[in-house]
């Protein structure tokens, strides 16, 4: 390919995990339930990107990087399972929230309500959770949910539709 073909597939792996590297970051942290482990899962995820061919991933990058880094997660996850079934309890933080442009009571307010839809999303099933996540926290379409998880897009909209129904049920009145 040459040089030039090196530095356009270099500026696009660069490019690609400048704006990926955070969401699946957070998305592989809920999987496995660690920050490290989550980065360790993301950098093996961009290691095979970088064995892609651009061509081959163009239209569907973000589903194809989602789905690498759910099925890396659920691998890294099993095997931890096995090793260990106590060591899950220490690590948990939520998304980090950028609400710099926000007043400052607003922010906390979102901030509280965002931590308690947080708390409530897991005492959701691990399947709607995970759906519910990939379309709000990631802006993932229906279809990419789907074929990121395997699962139909009828299936994936019921989970969302059951998910937030059963979220508005958990969640208290705050009026």
């Amino acid at each position: 390919m040459g040089t030039n073909g090196q530095a356009s597939q270099s500026e696009w792996v660069s490019s690609t995990l400048q704006r990926f590297e955070q969401p699946l970051v957070r998305y592989a942290q809920r999987i496995t339930g660690d920050v490290e482990t989550a980065r360790e899962v993301v950098q093996d995820t961009f290691l095979k990107l970088c064995r892609q061919q651009q061509t081959a991933i163009d239209g569907h990058l973000s589903q194809w990087l989602f789905t690498v880094c759910r099925n890396r997660a659920l691998d890294v996850q099993q095997k931890e399972r096995r090793m260990s079934t106590a060591m899950d309890l220490d690590q948990r933080t939520g998304p980090a929230t950028s609400l710099a442009t926000v007043a400052p009571d607003e922010a906390a307010e979102t901030r509280e309500t965002a931590a308690r839809v947080l708390d409530l999303l897991d005492q959701l099933p691990p399947n709607q959770q995970e759906v519910i996540r990939l379309k709000f926290q990631n802006e993932l379409s229906y279809r990419e949910i789907a074929e990121v998880t395997g699962l139909t897009v009828s299936n994936v909209g019921f989970l969302l539709h059951v998910g937030i129904k059963q979220l508005r049920k958990l969640m208290p009145d705050t009026n």
